[in-house]
């Protein structure tokens, strides 16, 4: 792949105050879609606070394409039921990987990424230096849905052979 920059892997770690979409609860899961590919974490039955902690790794050929997440409400005889949706932007994100950082401390916040109109971050998002790579944790607010949050990380990785971001 001429244009394959990197991989970014995607933690799915859970979900908060998911909106209810059975009885009294749900079964929800996340698909996860960027640029043709399309991703998905394991359905936790009967909860609006699941806890998936599944990694995901999508092929990265362009950074102004945003990843889209969709939590999802798996029923057994009709379709699944929408739960929201978000987007993540990775651009801050890469410009932190472009600075070139080294030996840093752990720990150490190198920029912060604020809620705003334009994104569906819930609150501050900080791209942070940990032992020898940059994370970024985000809490996600769900669109198109009364209530519902879900929070994941990214972390770039640089296989032998990709262009990368630098």
């Amino acid at each position: 792949m001429e244009n394959f920059l990197g991989l970014l892997r995607l933690r799915v770690r859970r979900g908060i105050n998911l909106a209810i979409r059975d009885t009294r609860s749900s079964d929800p899961y996340v698909v996860v879609t960027m640029a043709g590919q399309k991703l998905k974490t394991r359905l936790i039955n009967d909860t609006c606070n699941p806890e998936w902690n599944d990694e995901l790794t999508l092929s990265i050929t362009d950074i102004n394409v945003p990843i889209n997440l969709a939590v999802y409400d798996s029923d057994t005889f009709t379709g699944d039921d929408k739960m929201g949706e978000a987007e993540i932007d990775i651009r801050p994100y890469v410009e932190c990987l472009r600075m070139g950082l080294e030996n840093l401390p752990s720990g150490t916040v190198i920029t912060r990424v604020q809620p705003s109109r334009t994104n569906c971050l819930s609150d501050e998002s900080c791209c942070v230096w940990d032992n020898g790579r940059i994370l970024q944790d985000m809490f996600l607010r769900l669109r198109n849905v009364d209530c519902g949050e879900i929070e994941v990380q990214i972390e770039w990785i640089n296989p032998p052979g990709c262009k990368g971001v630098f």
